[in-house]
């Protein structure tokens, strides 16, 4: 367990340490890198923290990511997205979150079920990751708390894969499903809400 801790602590630090103002800079072009990014990008959304438009830009990148995992191949990000910057505070924030999150990882992953994490199943975890994008990038209006499964869903899926951790994908999986469960549930009642407001304001 702690040679697993000490080698993911090694893999985000690595990443850390090359981080640039930018999320192209930053990200760069490497499936592997790719997606170790985006899990430690997610991770600061596992807690309702105040950086605006941080989780939009993270879904948006989550979509482009399982596109390049569909395709078998990175695919460019469009400008406006590689030109969002991280600041000084999102960084701060990225190296707290992501020393926590790596103690965590290294405590319950570790490889098993690998066949879920083969090339063949390189559909489903876009798919996934495709999903959980959209219910990160979707707004809730009131709600700050609402990009929390689907950021724990990017995260449990990109390290999953990098772990080859096959139980950890399929708690990504459920996650994705709870996420995108709660995105609806939250906009049916929020419309259900409005309608029944309008109808008492006109009656």
């Amino acid at each position: 367990m702690h040679r697993r801790q000490a080698t993911l602590q090694r893999i985000a630090q690595v990443h850390l340490s090359s981080m640039g103002k930018t999320v192209g800079e930053t990200i760069g072009h490497g499936k592997r890198q790719r997606l170790a990014w985006l899990g430690l990008l997610a991770m600061p959304l596992l807690i309702p923290v105040a950086l605006p438009g941080m989780a939009s830009a993270v879904g948006v990148l989550c979509l482009f990511v399982a596109y390049g995992l569909c395709g078998g191949q990175p695919k460019p990000l469009p400008a406006w997205l590689a030109r969002q910057t991280l600041n000084d505070r999102v960084q701060s924030v990225l190296v707290k979150s992501a020393g926590r999150a790596m103690q965590l990882l290294g405590r319950l992953g570790r490889p098993r079920l690998l066949a879920l994490s083969n090339q063949p199943f390189r559909l489903l975890h876009g798919g996934m990751l495709a999903l959980a994008g959209v219910s990160m990038a979707v707004p809730v209006p009131m709600i700050s708390f609402d990009n929390v499964l689907p950021a724990l869903a990017v995260v449990l899926i990109t390290w999953g894969l990098r772990l080859r951790d096959g139980l950890m994908l399929l708690a990504g999986y459920l996650a994705t499903a709870c996420s995108v469960a709660s995105i609806g549930l939250l906009w049916w009642g929020g419309t259900a809400l409005v309608s029944a407001m309008w109808t008492w304001v006109s009656a």
